[in-house]
């Protein structure tokens, strides 16, 4: 009986993996904690990864 594995996922080329950081804007609000925004890769909204497409065997280019 053969294993059934399911392929790994290929990492972001664009954010090697690393999809969404926290990225200041300056300065503090009135409770003295550190405003910040959350930007996420656009390539891979945020996942990290990207999707692989699936060929099938004999399948020609």
């Amino acid at each position: 009986m053969t294993e059934r594995t399911t392929p790994a996922r290929r990492i972001c080329p664009d954010c090697d993996g690393f999809a969404s950081a926290a990225v200041t804007l300056g300065g503090r609000d009135r409770r003295g904690h550190l405003r910040t925004i959350t930007a996420y890769c656009p390539a891979c909204n945020g996942l990290g990864v990207i999707r692989t497409r699936r060929t099938r065997e004999g399948a020609r280019a």
